[in-house]
């Protein structure tokens, strides 16, 4: 959505997934190391001393009694995705087969009011974003986790890093993110107006359905000339915005463009849209950013 944002509400590339996932690549080029704990989420309850919820049937339930709906695939050092507005945990679904099959444990949650999670009124902002997910880290008990956020989930791993620190982190990577700011202002004058935020919540408020059908078009890059277009890839794209609930694409569009997500104590930022990360006690800093991968 940064990019999404950047040139036009409907206008972004699908060159930002694509380059991002060579920083994936770089990313898991580490030997792996085998985990202390491991869980299965259908497996029976697993009751923890934090309170946070407990696992039951791929489900937990927050502190305010949100149910938050994640995939636990794979056995192996974890990998935890955060998906970007305004899809689920399916959207990951190509790079978690790849990595759970490389020897990988990979998790995707679906976003409070995305996909099969709860749809509550309240909380859909960064800072509940980034509980939620704490609440899922701490729930399975991940440790030495590599965090991977696309767009709006970029801003959840910043937040998360910023609220609840790096303890359960070893690395961060962050594609086509919205962090630090998109919304213009005096101290950040190459961001966006307004204006084009207050477009992208018109067309959701008219007609999200259609709104969502259009916007496929750029994010896939099927506007540019000679593009193979993928029904199929537009069509999945559909149902995962049209699974969230219209409170929730319409709050979110605030939570991604004109709140500062850059709050992560430690965390280094360039003029870079794609950044691995590796994290250590109580910092993050850029790690192994393949050449032309920044600009």
């Amino acid at each position: 959505m940064r990019d999404q944002a950047r040139h036009g509400p409907l206008e972004t590339s699908r060159r930002d997934v694509i380059v991002g996932g060579a920083v994936m690549v770089a990313a898991f080029g580490l030997p792996m190391r085998s985990l202390a704990y491991q869980t299965s989420p259908a497996s029976a309850s697993v009751q923890h001393a934090n309170n946070q919820g407990e696992t039951r049937v791929n489900m937990i339930t927050t502190k305010d009694g949100t149910g938050i709906y994640f995939k636990d695939w794979g056995t192996g050092r974890p990998v935890v995705f955060s998906h970007g507005w305004p899809l689920s945990a399916d959207a990951w679904d190509a790079q978690m087969l790849f990595l759970g099959e490389n020897g990988y444990r990979v998790i995707a949650h679906d976003r409070r009011g995305h996909g099969r999670s709860s749809q509550p009124w309240n909380g859909n902002e960064m800072d509940t974003y980034a509980d939620d997910l704490a609440a899922l880290m701490e729930t399975l008990d991940l440790r030495d986790a590599t965090l991977i956020g696309h767009s709006t989930g970029g801003g959840e791993v910043a937040r998360y890093i910023g609220r609840h620190g790096s303890r359960r982190v070893s690395k961060a990577v962050l594609i086509a993110a919205v962090p630090p700011l998109m919304l213009k202002t005096k101290n950040n004058p190459g961001g966006l107006p307004i204006s084009a935020f207050d477009q992208i919540r018109a067309g959701v408020v008219a007609d999200r359905s259609q709104f969502f059908k259009d916007l496929t078009l750029p994010f896939y890059g099927y506007n540019k000339p000679g593009a193979k277009i993928s029904q199929g890839v537009m069509d999945s794209f559909w149902l995962q915005g049209m699974q969230a609930s219209i409170k929730v694409v319409y709050d979110c569009i605030k939570a991604f463009s004109d709140r500062q997500t850059l709050d992560a104590e430690g965390l280094s930022w360039g003029a870079t849209r794609y950044v691995h990360y590796s994290c250590g006690p109580g910092q993050c800093r850029p790690a192994l950013i393949p050449e032309g991968v920044t600009r």
